[in-house]
């Protein structure tokens, strides 16, 4: 995807067995799809950061949404039954925090992405205003020094243009069904 984009349409089964669509976000200022995933190091890394995320601009109606695209035949910690187990984990289920099995990669695929985690932010119109990383260090929270992420989160909600829509995302690949 590149930036202007639209949010491209999806329909996947969540953490709660129901089927949720981008439509349900409609009303949303500033919707966030960051492709993740249980198995990387850097997905898990941002686990914690990215509900403490969503928690502080909630408020602003800022939605945020998690995909897991792995094939878990080849990574078994990314099927369902272990994304139902992360999200009780971090209590998605009293947030508005979904977290959704691409099943069939086919919404990776349309967005274009290729690593776990990746950032697509997407204003009230739904055209795509950031991409990329979600900061500049997975490996320790009290060493990041640019929040890009929160950055574009704050210039979608002002209904600004966000000053740098695009930054490397830092992660693992995308595990491809064979």
């Amino acid at each position: 995807m590149q930036i202007g984009d639209k949010l491209p349409e999806f329909d996947l089964i969540g953490f709660d067995d129901q089927k949720h669509s981008n439509y349900e976000y409609a009303d949303k200022y500033a919707l966030a799809v960051i492709f993740t995933c249980n198995s990387s190091a850097q997905s898990k890394a941002y686990s914690e950061r990215l509900v403490k995320l969503f928690e502080r601009y909630e408020d602003d109606n800022f939605g945020i949404i998690g995909i897991n695209s792995n094939d878990d035949k080849q990574s078994p910690e990314d099927s369902l039954a272990m994304m139902k187990l992360a999200a009780f984990h971090f209590k998605l289920q009293k947030l508005h925090f979904m977290y959704l099995k691409d099943e069939d990669q086919s919404v990776a695929k349309r967005f274009g992405a290729t690593l776990n985690p990746e950032v697509f932010l997407f204003n009230s119109k739904r055209e795509l205003v950031y991409k990329g990383a979600i900061d500049d260090c997975w490996e320790n929270e009290a060493m990041v020094t640019n929040v890009f992420l929160e950055d574009a989160i704050e210039s979608a909600l002002d209904g600004v243009e966000v000053d740098y829509p695009e930054e490397t995302p830092i992660g693992t690949p995308i595990i491809w069904k064979k």
